[in-house]
């Protein structure tokens, strides 16, 4: 099935995170439902690497954690974020591949960011949204706590509405040629042992 619109991107992510939820354990296997050559697989893996992430953040945040597991989470995340973006990248190359045919006008704009940046965004405003409605629906929390959770949540809906809205105008303005994409791999030098100093260093000695 092609994905046209970002209601089915949300689909997919709400699928994602209820599947993770099932065990709520960051080191729960992912069985990824799509087919692996789907926009949807993609998408699913990288809300599933997003919210495995979310988790894996709360536990580093904990004040009594031991030292050395810290140690193992922050590398932990570090790998996720790198995966992350390789994902986002892959979403790139399906709407540059999606988009290879179009006539750009001779006045088309490019845009802020890709396509793909800005789905990453509403990925995580999923992962936010169903958050923010477990606190509104917590039994041991008092009134305060769910009226201010509440007004948090409706400002999440609106702004995952708002997103969502200009993503199909952008994916609208490229398939159209009123705008053209263009993509910049994410140089995480810190990643990279040619051009991050601790490591290239600790490599010649």
């Amino acid at each position: 099935m092609r994905m046209t619109n970002t209601e089915d991107y949300r689909q997919v992510f709400d699928k994602a995170i209820a599947d993770y939820h099932v065990t709520d354990n960051v080191d729960t296997p992912i069985s990824n439902p799509y087919d692996r050559d789907t926009l949807q697989n993609r998408l699913y893996l990288k809300c599933w690497i997003d919210t495995v992430q979310w988790h894996l953040e709360d536990l580093i945040r904990d004040p009594h954690i031991d030292p050395l597991e810290a140690l193992q989470l922050k590398r932990r995340i570090d790998r996720s974020n790198q995966d992350r973006t390789d994902l986002v990248e892959q979403i790139d190359d399906y709407y540059l591949h999606q988009f290879s045919d179009v006539q750009v006008l001779p006045d088309a704009r490019i845009n802020t960011e890709s396509p793909a940046w800005a789905i990453d965004r509403l990925s995580i405003l999923a992962l936010k949204i169903y958050h923010m409605r477990e606190q509104v629906e917590r039994h041991d929390a008092d009134v305060a706590h769910h009226e201010r959770c509440r007004q948090r949540l409706d400002v999440l809906l609106e702004q995952q509405r708002d997103l969502s809205t200009a993503i199909d105008q952008l994916l609208e303005d490229i398939a159209a040629g009123r705008k053209y994409m263009k993509t910049y791999r994410q140089m995480k030098m810190y990643n990279d042992p040619s051009t991050n100093p601790v490591l290239y260093r600790k490599g010649g000695s």
